[in-house]
């Protein structure tokens, strides 16, 4: 991203700890707006996350910036022995936890804290790994896909879903009006922080989509790097693999 976007324009502090402050504060809403500010599309779009991993053998999946935890549930579907989310909310975390102990999920999915720009795990730990929705919080960008990159196994599997932009008329301009004024003033009306989604909308807007994030994932090292827009190219799914050599 050219432009530096943070939650909270007067703060001093790093995006990192802006990003853990914003969503600390609407963890306990942030489901629920998520749901009305895609229209319940999410969930799908997570669905075909998961789908791009089926049927592969998976011993450990990693679901970084995994929030409240809905993609490491939906993750169970692959079959995978592990699945470790990983967040750097503790307030996001801890409702994940609560999801996972809900569905007595405790042996299958850990919730862990960490920073996704210095991975606490081993080169070579994860047959695959996912980011929904995170990829555009991270303060440094190739340092994040870097250090999944460490720790994604040789022949590894990346799935990404992001936001994106829309390229053509009518939806471009749809877009734009809902995102960038429909959808702040809906979540203001809803939210206790105010920042918080015009963050949200504001960063997606900014974010590398596309052919460019497919040439940063390239640059870091990925191979078979494909895009897979989703509804009109709202958001976006990404794939990459690890080379085995």
């Amino acid at each position: 991203m050219k432009k530096k976007i943070t939650p909270y324009a007067d703060s001093g502090s790093s995006k990192k700890l802006q990003v853990t402050r914003m969503f600390d504060a609407i963890a306990g809403e942030y489901d629920f707006l998520n749901r009305v500010i895609s229209l319940g599309i999410d969930i799908r779009w997570r669905k075909k996350v998961v789908k791009k991993l089926s049927g592969k053998s998976l011993d450990c999946v990693l679901d970084i910036a995994t929030g409240t935890g809905d993609l490491a549930l939906a993750l169970t579907k692959t079959k995978a022995k592990k699945i470790i989310g990983l967040d750097i909310s503790p307030g996001m975390l801890e409702l994940g936890r609560q999801k996972v102990i809900k569905k007595n999920l405790e042996n299958t999915i850990e919730m862990v804290i960490g920073d996704s720009e210095a991975l606490p795990f081993e080169a070579h730990s994860f047959d695959a790994i996912t980011v929904a929705f995170g990829v555009r919080n991270f303060e440094n960008l190739d340092k994040g896909l870097a250090e999944i990159y460490r720790v994604l196994k040789p022949g590894g599997t990346l799935v990404v879903l992001e936001t994106s932009v829309p390229t053509r008329f009518p939806f471009k301009q749809f877009y734009n009006f809902y995102a960038g004024w429909l959808m702040p003033r809906v979540a203001r009306l809803l939210s206790k922080d105010k920042s918080a989604y015009h963050y949200l909308a504001e960063s997606a807007a900014h974010f590398p989509y596309g052919g460019a994030f497919n040439n940063i994932l390239s640059k870091i090292g990925f191979i078979k790097v494909a895009c897979y827009p989703q509804t009109f190219g709202v958001a976006s799914i990404y794939c990459g693999t690890k080379p085995t050599t």
